[in-house]
This record gives C-alpha cells, structure tokens and sequence, in this order.
C-alpha cells in the first residue's frame, strides 16, 4: 500500500478533518507554531506529532514533509549543520514557480517559515545564517546537507510508526553535505547583539536548548 494512502487509512474522522484544513504551506507552518517543542531525545512520527501536539525540528520537518506531500509536493527535507557547539535543525521543503521554501518547527523565533523567493537551496539555507546562533551568541551555520527525499523510506512506516525515524536521522548523517564558510570567514564572524539574541529566543522551551561548554 502505498505510504500516503497507509497514512490517511491511519487517520481518525476528525484527524482527516484537521488535516484537511492544512490546505497550503503557511497553514502547516501555523500548525507547527502551536505545537509544543519537545526537548525529549526521542523521535516522533507525522502521526504522533497529530496527535500529540508536541515534536522538535526533526519531528516537526517530517510532520511538515508529510503534509506537504498531501498536497502534491515530494516529501524533502535538508539538514542545516553548525559547528561542534550547536545543534543541527531539519527544514521541510516546497517549491513554488521554480523556487524554493521551507516549512520547520524551532525553539528559535527565526528559524521557522520561509517565502519560496529563493532561486537556488544555497540562498534558502543562507538565509538562516543570521537567526542561526546558540545560546551563548555565536554565530554557527556553517553548512548543510544535500535534500533528502523521504519517499526512498516508503518501504517502511515513516509516516505512522516512530521506528524508522533512526533510519532516516542515521542516513542524514551520510549524505553529501556542503559547506558555506570558509575559515576565514568564520574567524571573522561577529557575535549576535543583545536585543536579537532576546529576541530569537522569545517564548523559547529552556528545557530544549542546546548549552555548549563553556569556552575556556
């Protein structure tokens, strides 16, 4: 059967009736915004972030990826990848008219939707570096990975069981990843001011940061 069709068939009477009310990307993305940022270390499937209104970026990008394919978009996704003091984050993509957007669920204020205006993955991506900190104010995208397109894992239950999500975040870890800055670059960087930081961090879940070590 196929995964979409194994999905719907999963589906509650008033499941299907809220899912069909996420009728474009902005109304996934408005979703995602209510739902609770989970600071757990466990994986949850599209179908229990439904139901359980809680996720964290990766659950929130198949959830986004899930609902996006139901409305006649592959299912993509692209990690954006930080230094060693930060946490990677996971962006649902769509294309419109030729260019590119993402749908995503964040701690952080400025990593969630984004217009599809971007030419190329490169701009989309880039245009998370200055919302892309850490806790302590530094600066940490640095790259990402190739896009990831979740119908390679129809095979197994992606959309309705927590098991295969391993797979998919083991296989992440594999593909071609591209790099945005050089070390130039990065030894230039500034720190984040005061007022963004504040502001990228409002109505944040503290249970589910990333806290790097203390420098020195």
């Amino acid at each position: 059967m196929p995964a979409l069709e194994t999905f719907d068939r999963a589906l509650t009477k008033s499941d299907r009736q809220f899912m069909a009310r996420l009728t474009t990307p902005v109304k996934i993305q408005g979703f995602l915004d209510k739902v609770i940022y989970s600071s757990e270390e466990i994986y949850r499937c599209p179908l229990r972030v439904l139901r359980d209104r809680v996720g964290h970026c990766f659950d929130g990008a198949l959830f986004a990826a899930a609902a996006l394919r139901r409305l006649g978009h592959p299912p993509l996704i692209v990690d954006i990848l930080p230094n060693s003091r930060d946490d990677d984050h996971l962006l649902a993509l769509f294309k419109r008219d030729g260019h590119w957007g993402a749908v995503a669920k964040s701690n952080f204020v400025g990593l969630r939707y984004r217009e599809p205006i971007f030419r190329t993955l490169r701009e989309l991506v880039l245009s998370y570096f200055e919302q892309f900190y850490n806790v302590e104010g530094e600066k940490t995208l640095r790259g990402y990975t190739a896009p990831m397109n979740l119908r390679r894992f129809d095979r197994l239950p992606w959309m309705t069981e927590d098991g295969p999500l391993d797979l998919i975040a083991d296989r992440l870890d594999e593909i071609r990843k591209v790099q945005v800055l050089t070390p130039e670059m990065v030894a230039r960087l500034s720190p984040v001011d005061e007022r963004s930081l504040r502001a990228g961090l409002l109505g944040v879940n503290e249970a589910g940061l990333y806290r790097p070590k203390r420098k020195g």
